[in-house]
């Protein structure tokens, strides 16, 4: 698999190690890019305050406060906790032409980012990220 932009991840571990890690449907969505099924996920519908961690290395990627309900089946958010947290990909699976959102420090498959779909966010961008892509740690307090 080519690297976006010609980075090399910070955290590099072989097949093997991901797969002992990761739980199989971690493991299918992070590595293989797989997609989980709409309305299945563990955050589609949190409103827990608190940081969303890559599951399979624990950098920090969104924060509650850009989440936001969008209806479609996967937890959304309108902008990473910070722009150096993804990196955006152009993915021409299926048939179609989709911009994919991979952990900058490992490289692991998140989910896709839409633009211009209308909804009433800062960015005008949806972060549409697997559940089993991240880890919600709550805010103390």
């Amino acid at each position: 698999m080519e690297h976006a932009a010609g980075t090399t991840p910070r955290v590099q571990k072989t097949d093997q190690e991901w797969r002992a890690q990761l739980s199989p449907e971690e493991y299918a969505v992070l590595r293989q890019a797989a997609t989980e099924r709409p309305f299945t996920g563990e955050y589609t519908d949190t409103k827990t305050t608190g940081a969303y961690e890559c599951r399979a290395c624990g950098a920090e990627l969104f924060r509650s406060d850009t989440k936001f309900e969008s209806h479609c089946g996967w937890p959304s958010f309108f902008d990473p906790a910070d722009t150096d947290a993804v990196i955006l990909r152009e993915d021409r699976t299926l048939g179609m032409v989709r911009v994919e959102v991979l952990c900058a420090t490992c490289h692991s498959h998140l989910g896709h980012v839409f633009e211009g779909e209308g909804y009433d966010t800062p960015t005008d961008q949806r972060y549409c990220i697997n559940s089993v892509s991240l880890r919600l740690v709550p805010s103390e307090g």
